[in-house]
């Protein structure tokens, strides 16, 4: 069974093939990195120093192809360069943070978090609480510090997503308890994000959307019809305002306009080319003396390739292919569905916008504003990424031999360092005990709303009742009234008083 075949099992066969996984015998390692791939906290290693090559690359990077820019705003060419370290050092406490939290408080905040977020992208549509910078309203300005929403809520999409599909992880789950709320939750915060407007950030939600389904066990003729319709929109978009369509425009046709839509692709490509194989040197880049614009931030990998040349971009590259193998290592060594699903959408979502970032910087796909994880300059960015670092860390402590090693005394001195509490055991007999009492509860609060209602209904009835009655009575009252009224005077005899003829 290969690893994404694992991963999208259906649950039963999940539990099976994690069983027959543990217990199989392993074939002897070749080499001595096989032989360490081996050892029970090899995935949690290989995640740790992953994030903190790509975050020390970004910070040297940053440092190098924005001092000058910052020089010319600020008279200092590390303004730009203490900001990211800055946001780096909030990264490190969010990626511990994430590191120490449990599993199951993970799980119980998912949803606050992600009603939280909601609420802040719309909040930040408003005017006098979104600040209004480049033609779009996509920050708030907490204490002069800059904090974009829309990264918050690709952690918060990506941990609801995956508790709500790993709840009904059930055999004879129906396609609309799949879908339902986590599509249309999924629509909103995706239009919301429109709105801004941030299309960038929209494909990358759409990215991890795509994956909860996928690994989620969605079926595949719904999943292309959904994943084609989110594509059109994308299209639709992307062609819908001006400078979205100048992008395409510039990339279907190279040629067009090179001093004006197709410059900052073409002097990415110049730059690419200066590089060669073994760059210019740190610090040498020509590129950044205001010839490439956003050269410390969407266009940092062409940066990379000046300066380090062909040799810094395949390191780049090989850093990225090696997460993408981790992320599917921990997915499929994991026995709790939560963190399977977490950790494959979350891999995704990091490695597809790495990709789309520098696809579009060699000219493989239309500009799109796509950051390069961990590397490009961007505070939120940054912070958001290493907190799900953190979380994917935290998933590769509970794969089932990690979590064996680590009750045994085998912590190793990284985990002693940092004082790291015991990763809990996942019991599948007491996740469907979990599962059994949620369902209890909920049907109890189900039937108690039922009870209410049907107690509010016979109120309801009993007033009307009570007025219909009221009403016959007045009604009756006044016809007696209008009868006593009506009733003629009795005739008199003659010779009484008053008679006449």
């Amino acid at each position: 069974m290969s690893v994404l075949d694992s991963v999208r099992a259906t649950p039963a066969k999940q539990d099976k093939s994690v069983v027959a996984t543990r217990d199989s015998k392993q074939p002897q390692p070749r080499t001595r990195f096989g032989a360490w791939l081996q050892r029970p906290l090899a995935s949690f290693h290989l995640v740790v120093t992953i994030a903190t090559l790509l975050t020390l690359l970004g910070l040297v990077m940053v440092l190098s192809a924005s001092s000058v820019e910052s020089y010319s705003h600020d008279g200092s060419a590390y303004g730009l360069f203490f900001q990211q370290a800055m946001f780096a050092l909030l990264g490190l406490v969010l990626f511990y943070f994430a590191l120490r939290m449990p599993i199951r408080v993970l799980r119980k905040l998912s949803f606050p978090a992600f009603a939280a977020s909601v609420l802040a992208l719309v909040l930040v549509l408003i005017p006098g609480i979104g600040v209004w910078v480049n033609g779009a309203r996509r920050w708030f300005n907490i204490f002069g510090v800059s904090v974009q929403p829309s990264e918050i809520a690709k952690v918060t999409l990506a941990l609801w997503g995956a508790h709500i599909l790993a709840s009904r992880r059930s055999e004879n789950a129906s396609l609309k308890e799949i879908i339902i709320p986590l599509v249309p939750a999924g629509v909103v915060v995706c239009g919301l994000v429109v709105l801004q407007p941030n299309l960038s950030t929209t494909i990358s939600l759409g990215i991890i959307l795509a994956a909860l389904l996928w690994f989620g066990g969605l079926p595949v003729k719904l999943f292309v019809t959904i994943v084609a319709s989110g594509m059109a929109m994308a299209v639709v978009l992307a062609l819908s305002v001006g400078y979205r369509s100048a992008r395409v425009q510039s990339f279907l046709n190279p040629s067009l306009d090179p001093q004006g839509k197709n410059y900052q692709a073409r002097q990415a490509m110049y730059s690419l080319a200066d590089g060669g194989i073994w760059g210019r040197g740190l610090g040498q880049s020509r590129a950044k003396w205001n010839y490439l614009p956003n050269s410390h931030n969407d266009f940092i990998f062409a940066i990379i390739g000046e300066e380090l040349g062909f040799l810094g971009c395949t390191l780049v590259i090989g850093l990225f292919a090696l997460f993408v193998y981790t992320g599917l290592r921990i997915a499929m060594r994991s026995a709790d569905p939560f963190l399977r699903l977490l950790t494959a959408a979350a891999t995704s979502w990091i490695v597809a916008q790495a990709f789309i970032n520098m696809g579009y910087v060699v000219g493989l796909l239309p500009v799109t504003g796509l950051q390069l994880p961990l590397v490009s300059a961007g505070g939120s960015s940054l912070a958001i990424t290493l907190l799900m670092f953190g979380v994917i860390a935290n998933a590769a402590r509970h794969e089932p031999e990690a979590i064996a090693a680590l009750h045994a005394g085998k912590d190793g001195r990284f985990s002693k360092l940092l004082r790291l509490p015991k990763p809990e055991k996942y019991s599948p007999v007491k996740a469907e005990a979990a599962r059994a009492k949620a369902a209890k509860r909920n049907a109890a609060r189900a039937a108690q709303a039922r009870a209410a209602r049907a107690k509010e209904a016979a109120q309801a009835r009993q007033r009307q009742m009570h007025k219909q009655r009221q009403l016959r009575e007045q009604s009756q009252g006044l016809r007696s009234q209008g009868q006593r009224r009506r009733a003629p005077e009795p005739r008199r005899r003659a010779g009484e008083r008053g008679f006449t003829r």
